[in-house]
């Protein structure tokens, strides 16, 4: 808060001060920093640690503005990025409400809303709309939107870091754009926890460029982390902790309420069932993740609020906003691939302002131990990671054009001047923006003659007007940027659907095969209607796992910097665990260490192959490309390369001839060009820039995902996008959406500019040790082959893990 704010005997109303003296409450500097910038007209970005009463922040000059006078009709919007949130916020602000006697209908606008009350919203809105920005797109697209609108005063949004800088954060970007023309008067409000990028988040939230306040909320006490060191070896490789779970039941009964994040749903699906294995106290412990049936979710998350259950194993899915005081321990199962996704887990225990956080990291593997070390650091020096936002999405914006059109015919020049006032599309240029509407009307030159993609059309007065009621109720059931894979639901016989799995993970099950899912061992049945039928299952075999599309978290550029620091520098060893000091100092005498700024390449014999690896941190997807194009460079070279296998660490490759056979063949193995002809051909065939298409295309609306009374599967989306890619490289390959498929593989599943950035990095200092045997280092990727995606031939190349160390750790050569 600034020096000169306002004291709160003259800037709260009466009733307000009585309110929070009620409850026993001083109102925290922050909160009448943003009463007072409200006062002013100004939008205010608000970064407050959790517990500090962000929320109510946010909403306290709406509350106070509404208690002056509630007319009918929109005051305020809330966004969020969670339904559950908007539910949550919903019930949070109604005791506020309620106690102080404010005559005021607050409401949610979300999937879950059914279609009566979202009808009535559409002619009656409440006072306050809490959302998402899915709903606020649908909303905009309404005829009535100006109505709706017309009288907003306030636009407050959650969460913003997780927003800022993804294609949700590109889809709500444009619709702020467009509330800007239907309610120019309407202050701005952003609230978050964690900020790496302060201008960034202020700049998303000024509308066209106006200045906006930045209010910080008032420090709270350090965390209390600590990494476990379990009683058992730490394992080499493998991903799952299922070796520190005895000492993470014990945390939990010491604790009233435990919450153990883990960064995949399959892991999430095995924790829990071994927890379960050590629960002999029978506490009540339960399971929350996405896949999950929204029912299930929900009854969590009551018991959660109530405090009857004493841990809660869950992903991603509760990393955000639900303010459960209760929760006094957080467990990370797994290294937390990013500082601010660990500060912000961290804030769910100790959901109080005076209190510290406590939490443990439970490092999964050897490697992990030095990831989770380096982010305890970054947490201690308060520093955050993560990505500046980058331009808006293209395929966001044909969606948002068509949107637009939906609601009311529009002008180039309007709409132009429009979304260019978003801060994602700032940079825009109008070329590009004309090629987005020209694909928007016809689907390009290239599809132009094909009618089912004309969706507007230019009436005399020059305004696109969509092209009629089928093309506008097509555009309301695709909206959104989240493209999942195709799911069907999991049943138990004619009972209850527990939740839904990935069709391409279903349709590998066989009758009789046993899985893990929603807590249960099932044993499957058949695919009925799109239903994975099955039953309770006792024993038997060794279950299968789901897994799920983007599963996986990506190691941040910041956390793998730090990573490499530690590694580099022995005085950094002190206080890891026995047996990785004892890792990381036979590699330094069996090889040597990883170099921070350079690259260390090993290369090996063993058995009939030699083996290559190269020590890069820089993620599993760039070091996937990675692979890809140097296996191509090395079958050139006469290599006779037979596969790799990547890790968020390291790459190993494997071939018949010897790679670093003679002086600069490494440098010419990792040299920059590889990102010239060698990138094009290969992205050009890569099934992984098809699956990048695939979804640019189903945002931009190329490919619907649902049609009225129809669905489609999985396999019927990838085959109509691959004909459409082939028909696109071959006669328009400056298509808007093949230029929006280029921008989202230089950092999504290809993460070209994170290779582009190591390749750069290391010319000239790469370091290639030519040794006998495998080394310590190199052990825990070799472990990976087996359980991560092998590209190339893997013919025995499986080997037992007691093979392997025993190899690295034992005889006598340095």
């Amino acid at each position: 808060m600034p020096d000169d704010a306002p004291p709160p005997d003259t800037i709260l109303p009466e009733r307000f001060r009585a309110w929070f003296t009620q409850r026993g409450w001083r109102p925290h500097g922050h909160q009448l920093a943003m009463l007072a910038a409200a006062e002013a007209g100004r939008s205010a970005l608000l970064v407050a640690p959790t517990g500090g009463g962000k929320t109510l922040a946010g909403f306290l000059p709406s509350l106070i503005e509404l208690a002056r006078a509630a007319p009918p009709g929109l005051h305020t919007l809330y966004v969020s990025p969670l339904k559950a949130l908007t539910a949550d916020i919903q019930r949070n602000l109604m005791v506020p409400a309620s106690e102080m006697a404010l005559d005021l209908r607050i409401e949610t606008r979300t999937g879950d809303t059914g279609a009566k009350e979202r009808q009535r919203q559409k002619t009656d809105p409440p006072h306050m709309l809490l959302t998402t920005p899915e709903s606020l797109a649908l909303l905009v697209s309404y005829p009535e939107a100006r109505t709706i609108f017309a009288g907003l005063k306030a636009i407050v949004i959650d969460e913003l870091h997780a927003l800022a800088g993804t294609k949700r954060g590109d889809l709500l970007a444009l619709g702020l754009a467009r509330l800007a023309k239907l309610a120019p008067g309407a202050r701005r409000v952003g609230l978050s926890a964690t900020v790496a990028w302060p201008d960034d988040l202020a700049a998303y939230l000024a509308p066209d460029g106006a200045p906006v306040a930045r209010i910080k909320g008032a420090a709270t006490p350090e965390p209390e982390i600590s990494i476990l060191e379990p009683a058992a070896e730490l394992p080499w490789a493998g991903h799952m902790g299922v070796h520190a779970l005895p000492e993470i039941y014990l945390a939990i009964k010491a604790h009233r309420t435990t919450l153990v994040f883990v960064n995949t749903r399959a892991q999430a699906e095995i924790i829990f069932q071994e927890l379960w294995k050590l629960n002999d106290d029978n506490l009540p412990i339960a399971l929350h993740h996405g896949s999950l049936a929204t029912e299930q979710r929900l009854k969590v998350e009551a018991a959660m609020a109530s405090g009857r259950l004493r841990a809660v194993v869950a992903t991603s899915s509760l990393d955000l906003g639900v303010d459960w005081a209760a929760v006094d321990l957080v467990v990370q199962l797994g290294a937390p691939k990013g500082v601010a996704r660990l500060v912000q887990r961290i804030g769910r225990a100790n959901h109080r302002f005076d209190a510290p956080s406590r939490a443990i990291l439970a490092p999964a593997n050897r490697f992990e131990v030095l990831e989770c070390q380096a982010a305890l650091d970054a947490v201690a020096a308060h520093e955050l990671d993560g990505e500046r936002p980058k331009p808006g999405g293209l395929d966001v914006l044909a969606q948002h054009i068509l949107g637009v059109a939906c609601a009311e015919p529009v002008t180039a020049d309007a709409l132009y001047a429009e979304v260019s006032g978003a801060a994602p599309y700032r940079t825009l240029d109008r070329k590009t923006f004309d090629d987005c509407l020209e694909f928007v009307a016809t689907g390009g030159y290239a599809l132009a003659s094909y009618e089912r993609w004309h969706k507007l059309f230019c009436d005399s007065l020059g305004r696109w007007q969509v092209a009629g009621e089928q093309t506008a109720r097509r555009y309301r059931m695709n909206i959104g940027t989240i493209v999942e894979a195709t799911v069907l639901k999991v049943r138990l016989g004619g009972g209850p659907t527990l939740g839904e799995v990935e069709e391409y993970f279903a349709q590998q099950l066989r009758f009789g095969d046993t899985f893990l899912f929603a807590g249960q061992l099932l044993r499957f049945i058949e695919i009925r209607d799109m239903v994975v039928i099955a039953q309770r299952a006792t024993g038997g075999g060794a279950p299968k796992i789901p897994a799920y599309e983007g599963g996986k978290l990506p190691l941040t550029t910041y956390l793998a910097d730090r990573v490499r620091g530690i590694i580099a520098d022995p005085g950094r060893w002190a206080g890891l665990p026995v047996d990785v000091k004892e890792w990381l100092g036979l590699q330094r005498w069996r090889s040597q260490m990883p170099p921070p700024g350079g690259l260390l390449v090993e290369s090996f014999p063993r058995g009939p192959r030699w083996f290559l690896i190269a020590y890069c941190f820089e993620g599993r997807n760039a070091h996937q490309t990675l692979g890809m194009l140097l296996t191509k460079r090395m079958e050139r070279m006469g290599l006779r390369p037979l596969g790799f296998v990547a890790s968020d660490y390291v790459l190993a490759v494997w071939s018949v001839e010897q790679p670093g056979r003679h002086r600069g063949e490494l440098d010419e193995l990792f040299d920059e060009d590889m990102l010239g002809d060698d990138l094009e051909a290969w992205m050009a065939e890569s099934s992984m820039l098809r699956r990048t298409f695939r979804n640019c295309a189903i945002i931009a609306g190329l490919i619907d995902r649902n049609l009225p009374g129809l669905a489609k599967t999985g396999r019927q989306v990838t085959f109509n996008s691959d004909l459409i890619y082939d028909v696109l490289r071959k006669h328009q390959p400056d298509h808007i959406l093949l230029r929006a498929t280029r921008a989202d593989a230089a950092t999504g599943l290809t993460d070209i500019k994170r290779l582009g950035e190591l390749l750069s990095r290391i010319k000239g200092r790469i370091t290639h040790r030519r040794l006998d045997r495998i080394s310590p280092l190199a052990v825990p990727v070799l472990l990976e082959i087996g359980r991560e995606t092998i590209y190339g031939n893997e013919d025995a190349l499986l080997e037992d893990a007691e093979t392997l160390i025993r190899d690295a750790m034992g005889g006598d050569e340095g």
